[in-house]
């Protein structure tokens, strides 16, 4: 990665702890959009300047959206929200269904009765998130030899990452992620008309967490951004070196 960086003349990559997160003060309004001015608000403290670039994973990937304005970006395996008003009803339907039931109560309550997500991601009734309870579909082949991979470098921090516990990390994330957003990401205008910079969208054909139909219907309604399917992708490809270095 810092050939890749020399190379392309980058002089600084900054990670940050999201709202809720590792040391980060957790914020109950959180929303789509102010964390997008965090970002903003980050960047102004740092003095990045007029041009930089921002990288977001999975349903980190919301924020993304709202920065469109003020960076150019790459949308990684981005997590779809169902209820986008630009979704075809019978598409968005026809995928929801697709996923593990515990995953469509999760996602219903996350949307129509936010209050209660705290109370099914909780109980020990039922199944609640495939994601949270690490179900073994959602990886694919790719996948598998990835968090093989990772798993020979320990993270000794990886408990600092929601040491404010899950509802104010992973929690705020599903609510606001399926709630309603203040806009439609399918209704934005090119912001960069003049190619002033881009915006990436990586999707992993064989990603069991992210539908790649509602994907391409995305890249399909925003013809300005690049997208990019890599075949027999998975969620995790980010974390392979080769993607990682393209993505970059």
């Amino acid at each position: 990665m810092y050939d890749v960086m020399e190379e392309m003349g980058v002089y600084g990559l900054i990670t940050f702890d999201r709202a809720g997160y590792g040391e980060s003060d957790p914020n109950p309004n959180r929303s789509v959009k102010n964390e997008a001015f965090d970002i903003q608000e980050l960047a102004d403290q740092l003095q990045f300047g007029a041009k930089f670039y921002v990288i977001g994973v999975s349903i980190g990937t919301y924020s993304i959206w709202a920065c469109l304005k003020i960076a150019g970006a790459a949308l990684v395996v981005t997590v779809i929200n169902f209820w986008w008003p630009s979704f075809p009803p019978k598409l968005a339907n026809e995928v929801f269904m697709n996923q593990l039931k515990r995953d469509q109560v999760k996602l219903s309550i996350a949307h129509h009765m936010p209050g209660l997500v705290y109370l099914w991601t909780t109980q020990k009734l039922f199944p609640y998130c495939a994601i949270m309870q690490r179900h073994p579909i959602l990886l694919n082949k790719r996948d598998v030899a990835t968090v093989m991979e990772m798993s020979k470098v320990p993270n000794l921090d990886e408990h600092k990452i929601r040491q404010q516990g899950m509802h104010e990390s992973l929690h705020r994330d599903i609510i606001v992620h399926f709630g309603t957003w203040e806009f439609d990401p399918m209704e934005l205008k090119n912001p960069f008309p003049n190619n002033e910079a881009s915006v990436y969208l990586w999707e992993g054909h064989e990603d069991k967490l992210v539908p790649f139909e509602l994907q391409r219907y995305v890249a399909k309604k925003l013809p300005w951004i690049k997208y990019h399917e890599v075949p027999d992708g998975g969620h995790l490809m980010i974390h392979e070196k080769g993607l990682c270095e393209a993505i970059f």
